[in-house]
C-alpha cells in the first residue's frame, strides 16, 4: 500500500462511512438548518448588534470549512482493511514505542480513523511518523523534533488498528 502522497490518508471502511455520513448531513440538512437560523436572526433587525446572527454566521463558516476538509479527505483516502499484521510500521498500525525513554502507544495515521476514542494519533507526515515508517520491532531510529532536539525511538511492536 502506498500512502506517501502528501494528500492520501488511510481510512477503515467504517471510518470512511462515518465521515461520508457526516459530510452528507453537513452539506444537506446541516446547511439548510444554518441558513434558516441566519434568516431568522436577520429578521430580528440591526445586524451590528445581533449576537444570534453573528453566531449563526460563525457556525456556517465552521461547517463550510469542515465540508471542505471532509471532501478533500474522502476524495483522497485509501480505504480498506487494516494493513497486514507483519509488524511493519505503516498507516493504520497501533505502534508501541519507547520514545525518549518513555513507552507510548499510538495510532499512526489520520485522527479521523480513531473517531471519538481517546487513542493518541500521530500523522505519518509528522517528524515522528516519517521517522518510524517502515521500521519494525527492535528497530531504533533518531529524528529531529521541531525544536531541533534529537529524539531516539525504539519500536516495540506494530499491530493493525482494530478500531
Amino acid at each position: 500500500m502506498s500512502t506517501n502522497s502528501a494528500s492520501v490518508a488511510w481510512l477503515t471502511q467504517e471510518s470512511y462511512n462515518r465521515l461520508k455520513s457526516e459530510l452528507e448531513h453537513l452539506s444537506g440538512p446541516g446547511r439548510t438548518e444554518i441558513v434558516a437560523r441566519i434568516e431568522q436572526a436577520r429578521s430580528e433587525g440591526d445586524l451590528k448588534e445581533n449576537g444570534g446572527y453573528h453566531a449563526a454566521k460563525e457556525e456556517q463558516g465552521k461547517a463550510e470549512a469542515r465540508i471542505r476538509q471532509l471532501t478533500h479527505l474522502l476524495n483522497n483516502a485509501h480505504v480498506g482493511e487494516a494493513p497486514a499484521d507483519n509488524g511493519v510500521v505503516e498507516p493504520g498500525m497501533m505502534v508501541s514505542a519507547k520514545i525518549a525513554g518513555d513507552v507510548e502507544n499510538f495510532l499512526l495515521g489520520s485522527r479521523e480513523v480513531a473517531g471519538d476514542t481517546d487513542v493518541d494519533v500521530y500523522s505519518e507526515k509528522s517528524p515522528l511518523g516519517a521517522a518510524i515508517q517502515g521500521k519494525k520491532a527492535g528497530d531504533t531510529v533518531t529524528y529531529a523534533a521541531p525544536n531541533g532536539k534529537q529524539i531516539t525511538v525504539e519500536i516495540i511492536s506494530a499491530t493493525p488498528y482494530a478500531g
